[in-house]
């Protein structure tokens, strides 16, 4: 007997298990979790879980559930996949996957403290996968066949992760803006992404397209490059003069080494004209064909290699500490091993305690 797709719907019902809170950002919290199941399955994942007071708004809350809605379809290899949103008592949290690794920030913040510069190869390897990601989100076509001109607005060090196993993952899509999703800063007329990394037309508040990520990844770019911010001041009108009027300064000139062919990619992605921006994928094919003439090739394996010797004492650690072994995590009272709490509240209904 035929079906509809209709009749496919399995009710199911789910637990997490919090190991350890990973991050408190200004809109959620990441636990790392474990999504359990019947049999004693057991699945680690990532767990967002929005702060109370912002799902208590609707302007925050839309744009919490569109990132979750937004990066379940966007299923590729360099970016972070989306697998669970959930909801208990009108509090939202999504499940997504968990990457064992430090940020790009913690490792252009290690080579400053070592006082060694990223190997190019290194730098302009993170950069094209980077471009992968980014190509993908913006030619993203919907399951229903609508572009969604999907820009993330906020590529930054510390939303690209790397797997120790030397994988790239551009993550937090949780203010890019889509054809179909919720724009609050349509409607506020307000700065969506972090100031340090926004090209000249998301500082001006302007209409943006998948440009701008472009210019944003060469800002990252930069600072790998040179372990220097390209864009210092914290005062917001000298710092939109900074982005938008005043001269850049040359990566040339403070990595003297730097190969032409890094260089002019880097100063076309920088192009204060959006117009006269490479693309995500002509970014990154110029980035790939400079990496193909390396001596050994840049590949998972040689990120792999250099994240064990600038992380020794942390690279594949066990699940459960931290990217430094010598910083104590302080784990909330959900932890496994700890007392549990009453079977009251979001937290105990939503992690089966």
């Amino acid at each position: 007997m035929e079906t509809s797709a209709d009749d496919h719907i399995l009710e199911y019902s789910g637990a997490f298990r919090l190991l350890r809170k990973i991050a408190v950002g200004g809109m959620a919290t990441v636990y790392e979790a474990e999504q359990l199941g019947p049999a004693g399955f057991a699945k680690r994942v990532a767990l967002k879980v929005i702060h109370p007071q912002y799902a208590a708004e609707r302007h925050w809350l839309q744009l919490f559930i569109d990132e979750a809605k937004l990066s379940a379809n966007l299923a590729h290899g360099n970016i972070v996949q989306i697998y669970q949103l959930g909801e208990v008592d009108g509090q939202y949290y999504m499940a997504m996957e968990y990457i064992q690794g430090p940020t790009l920030r913690s490792i252009i913040d290690r080579h400053a403290e070592l006082k060694q510069p990223m190997p190019l190869p290194i730098a302009a390897y993170i950069a094209s996968r980077v471009c992968r990601a980014l190509d993908y989100a913006h030619n993203f076509v919907a399951p229903g066949g609508q572009r969604l001109d999907v820009v993330h607005r906020d590529v930054s060090p510390g939303n690209i992760m790397s797997s120790w196993d030397g994988h790239i993952k551009l993550a937090d899509f949780g203010i890019a803006k889509a054809r179909t999703s919720f724009d609050p800063a349509a409607e506020r007329h307000i700065l969506m992404g972090k100031k340090h990394y926004m090209s000249p037309e998301q500082a001006l508040a302007l209409a943006v397209d998948a440009r701008s990520d472009v210019f944003t990844l060469g800002v990252v770019l930069y600072e790998m490059l040179t372990l220097e911010p390209l864009f210092k001041e914290d005062i917001t009108d000298l710092l939109l003069d900074e982005v938008t009027v005043h001269p850049l300064p040359s990566a040339k000139s403070r990595v003297p080494h730097l190969p032409g062919e890094i260089d002019d990619v880097l100063t076309r992605a920088l192009s204060r004209d959006p117009h006269r921006r490479p693309t995500a994928a002509a970014m990154g094919h110029a980035l790939d064909k400079w990496i193909e003439k390396q001596r050994p090739v840049p590949s998972p394996d040689r990120l792999q290699e250099h994240l064990a010797l600038i992380f020794p004492s942390s690279h594949k650690r066990t699940s459960g500490s931290s990217e430094k072994a010598e910083t104590p995590t302080r784990f909330s009272n959900f932890t496994r091993g700890l007392r549990r709490p009453r079977k009251s509240g979001f937290l105990a209904r939503l992690f089966g305690l």
